[in-house]
């Protein structure tokens, strides 16, 4: 009995870790810009649970001269130390003797030139990524007149559908900073969003979606992306991960406000530890509206703990 009890108590404890998880997705934890091979090695032997990285299409600092292919990198810079073929690489063979610890990954295309020159490798590698991937992509023009190219929208969709599972991670383009004040993702750009993926099947595709969004523009637009999470709500998996430059200009409080009215179990947060730190979002009186959805865990595991009480007292 004593070993019934012992399993039971692994298997509570378990349970209520995966819930814990699953009901709080701004406890995951991300390495932002992991560009180069050094980046990569220091954040493979962390605890990090997602890996964001970003892709251009250039050529290895040690062969300058070489052929022009996707490695890892931030425009305005196209030279690196490591392709995209070699960082793909190290992920599955990390995640293969890591089982236990798997990292996800997201990656960021810079342009659609450099998609399209991704694919076949994309394509070699899928059937081996057993853990997150999702392509990224800012493929609508977006705030504040920002100047940015996106990706373009039909090219990329279209391809995506050819990797299920992969999680589509579709943005604007952004220009934000210290010196902003007022900005917001506007109707027309939600609109432009909506219609794109519309177009392009993805309702039907029933591919888990992401939208990207920048801290400082996000806390000023919390009506236009809860409506646009409900829009795809019954058709896909939808969340949001909020994303910040360091030294944007955040309204803290509104940012908040923001993540707690979507809710922490769809929204994902890859910003500066200092903001991350003036958030908080371990203290808000509002995860009480979270208690609905866990009765039934709760009730379960409080009747597994009064039957193993009960044995162990035998």
């Amino acid at each position: 009995m004593i070993l019934f009890a012992a399993i039971s108590v692994l298997f509570v404890q378990g349970m209520l870790s995966s819930v814990s998880r699953a009901e709080n997705l701004t406890a995951i934890t991300w390495a932002h810009a992991v560009n180069s091979q050094e980046l990569l090695t220091t954040t493979l032997a962390s605890s990090i649970d997602m890996i964001e990285a970003d892709i251009v299409l250039g050529h290895l600092i040690n062969n300058p001269s070489g052929p022009t292919i996707p490695v890892m990198g931030h425009p305005p810079a196209n030279t690196s130390d490591i392709s995209l073929n070699d960082f793909l690489w190290q992920i599955f063979n990390y995640n293969k003797h890591n089982s236990e610890k798997m990292k996800g990954i997201k990656l960021d295309f810079k342009s659609t030139e450099v998609f399209s020159g991704s694919l076949t490798m994309l394509n070699e590698m899928w059937g081996r990524m057993n853990y997150p991937v999702w392509l990224n992509a800012d493929i609508i023009s977006g705030p504040v007149d920002s100047t940015g190219v996106p990706v373009d929208a039909n090219s990329f969709l279209s391809d995506c559908r050819h990797f299920p599972g992969a999680v589509l991670s579709i943005g604007w383009t952004t220009r934000w900073g210290a010196d902003f004040t007022e900005g917001s993702y506007t109707d027309a750009q939600i609109a432009g969003m909506t219609s794109a993926i519309r177009d392009n099947g993805i309702p039907a595709s029933n591919h888990p979606i992401t939208f990207p969004v920048r801290a400082g523009i996000a806390a000023q637009s919390q009506t236009q992306l809860a409506k646009l999470v409900r829009e795809f709500n019954q058709t896909n998996t939808v969340t949001l991960t909020i994303w910040s430059s360091e030294n944007d200009r955040v309204d803290v409080r509104k940012l908040r406000e923001l993540i707690f009215d979507v809710g922490i179990d769809k929204v994902y947060v890859d910003v500066p530890k200092d903001l991350m730190d003036q958030l908080d979002l371990g203290n808000h009186s509002n995860n009480a509206k979270k208690l609905p959805e866990l009765t039934f865990i709760s009730f379960f595991c409080l009747f597994l703990a009064i039957f193993i009480s009960h044995f162990l007292s035998e």
